[in-house]
């Protein structure tokens, strides 16, 4: 089974990513985007790893912490170092293309996924609402 600290620390290793929580204590951690990376965001990352199909949730902070955009992953009892070296692997895949945006593409708006402290996005027939 892969540790999620040693999973937090390859992806901390990839250069654009700080990490917010180790790993160390729970099997979870999150990381954000570099303060100085302002081609994409944490909302682009989640998008990209999604068209490879993960599902590893973005979202910010509640009130009086919005400006902290976050993405968490949670390391499963199960979760193999090889699962682990391809979410490493779709990761650096994906990175080149985010690097070369002029600007973000999507933000916390965009997302039906997790948030904390708001009320979810209606959706009637495949719409946001």
């Amino acid at each position: 089974m892969c540790s999620s600290d040693l999973l937090a620390a390859k992806i901390a290793e990839l250069g654009p990513f700080e990490l917010i929580t180790d790993g160390s204590e729970l099997p979870v951690f999150a990381f954000r985007v570099r303060q100085d990376i302002d081609r994409f965001s944490v909302f682009d990352v989640s998008a990209a790893l999604r068209e490879r199909g993960w599902l590893v949730p973005a979202y910010t902070f509640p009130e009086n912490r919005t400006d902290l955009a976050v993405l968490r992953i949670v390391v499963r009892n199960g979760f193999s170092h090889d699962l682990a070296d391809l979410l490493l692997d779709d990761l650096r895949r994906v990175l080149p293309r985010l690097e070369d945006q002029r600007a973000p593409r999507h933000s916390a708006a965009d997302c039906a996924g997790f948030s904390h402290g708001t009320e979810p996005k209606k959706v009637r027939r495949g719409v946001h609402a």
